[in-house]
């Protein structure tokens, strides 16, 4: 027999109606009840010790119980090298700490910062601009820094007050100086410098420093010749060849600084923590980079960042989660957090990355100099103890303006030095799919 036409109906809007009900429960109400599934989190830090990370962690995990984050803090030696091995086994880590200038090694193995953390208009007014331009790779950006750090100049107090001399503005003022703060015993030979400037052996951070010169000076890095390019590679040498206010035959410079036996010293502010280790009683601060005289009041200055940025591994298994703890990480509460438990440990923290902590900085005698210039700051490839190994893009680089730099220490004209620099840089960025315009 026949089923009334009005019964089915009914039988199916009450079928329709429990299958609703079903996906409401299944869909919103079960999750609820169940226990999220557990997620660990391997990230791999560099400098900093656990005990200055730890709290943040705990606070974490506290408002996300199924998220556990496992800091690993590395060894610099090789670490590039490690960090990439892991990646291509398929191994992690989740996070990891990375150079600014290492984001053509790591492009393919790196996340973009999702919209949910910050937008790309956001990133640009929270970090200092060299951010946005440093972690930028194809359509988004692929990191976000817990600190910045750049090149500054560091000035021996008590050499300065007994010669009654101020600090720096120009490259000419340093030059003048480097000459009038020079010491030498009846036989020649360097018993104070004046700065340490002028050769690669012994001047810690000339890489970066030549890099400063030659971006002041209107070099394009990535093809750096002609006349601009040749003035910035002998101005460097001349302490050494013609000034002769630093020779080979002196320590390393950090250490020279340290000893009270250099009155200037270019190096980054990490550098502090082992001048002060050597040397407690050493009065020094840090002064803004020297300039260039400029050709407009309103042309801004130019510095050289060095730092490092945490990323997300592009095939990580719970980037979501990954990225929430980094936008937990760069709120202003976890920094000045961060830089209160570092601050414990050594003579200072990092120095934050956002534009709005600029002031809490600003009287520091080591940090104000470097925040200061932090708006205007330009970066490149240039860059000493990232550890990025024999074949990383900073180690070759730096190999080939080395040459140059010693190549015209011995005499040889400083076009015929760069020579092989030009070419040898445009094989290197090649080999990380970096086209010179």
């Amino acid at each position: 027999s026949k089923v009334p036409f009005k019964k089915l109906l009914l039988i199916s809007g009450i079928l329709l109606v429990l299958g609703l009900i079903a996906f409401l429960v299944v869909r919103f109400v079960l999750p609820r009840f169940s226990t999220p599934k557990e997620v660990e989190l391997p990230w791999w830090g560099l400098w900093e010790e656990e005990s200055v990370v730890a709290p943040l962690i705990a606070e974490y995990q506290q408002q996300n119980p199924n998220v556990k984050i496992k800091y690993v803090k590395n060894s610099p030696q090789d670490y590039r090298e490690r960090l990439t091995n892991s990646l291509a086994k398929g191994e992690g880590p989740d996070i990891f700490r990375f150079h600014n200038t290492w984001v053509p090694m790591f492009k393919n193995e790196l996340d973009y910062v999702p919209a949910s953390v910050m937008s790309a208009a956001e990133y640009f007014q929270t970090f200092y601009p060299i951010a946005s331009s440093d972690l930028t790779s194809g359509t988004g950006l692929v990191g976000v820094p817990l600190e910045y750090d750049g090149l500054t100049l560091y000035i021996n107090e008590d050499i300065f007050s007994q010669e009654g001399k101020s600090p720096p503005a120009t490259w000419d003022d340093v030059r003048q100086l480097g000459l009038e703060l020079t010491k030498k015993d009846d036989k020649g030979a360097i018993t104070q410098s004046g700065i340490s400037l002028g050769r690669t052996e012994n001047v810690d951070h000339w890489p970066e420093i030549l890099g400063l010169m030659m971006l002041q000076n209107g070099v394009d890095l990535a093809k750096p010749t002609g006349r601009l390019a040749e003035d910035a590679i002998k101005y460097f040498t001349i302490f050494s060849s013609e000034d002769r206010v630093w020779d080979e035959t002196l320590p390393p410079s950090t250490v020279a600084f340290g000893a009270g036996k250099v009155a200037m010293y270019f190096g980054p502010s990490w550098r502090a923590f082992e001048i002060k280790l050597q040397n407690p009683s050493l009065k020094f601060r840090t002064v803004p980079v020297p300039q260039l005289p400029k050709s407009s009041p309103n042309e801004p200055d130019t510095s050289y960042a060095t730092y490092w940025a945490e990323g997300v591994w592009a095939r990580g298994k719970d980037k979501g989660a990954s990225w929430d703890f980094l936008k937990f990480l760069i709120s202003k509460e976890s920094l000045a957090k961060m830089y209160e438990n570092a601050s414990k440990v050594r003579l200072f923290g990092q120095p934050y990355p956002r534009v709005e902590m600029a002031g809490l900085l600003s009287n520091d005698p080591t940090l104000g100099a470097i925040i200061s210039q932090a708006p205007d700051a330009r970066s490149w490839y240039l860059a000493s103890r990232t550890f990025d190994g024999p074949t990383g893009i900073n180690s070759q680089i730096n190999k080939y303006f080395e040459d140059a730099v010693n190549a015209v220490n011995l005499g040889t004209p400083a076009s015929d030095a760069l020579e092989p620099v030009v070419a040898g840089v445009t094989q290197v960025l090649g080999q990380y799919g970096i086209v010179s315009r």
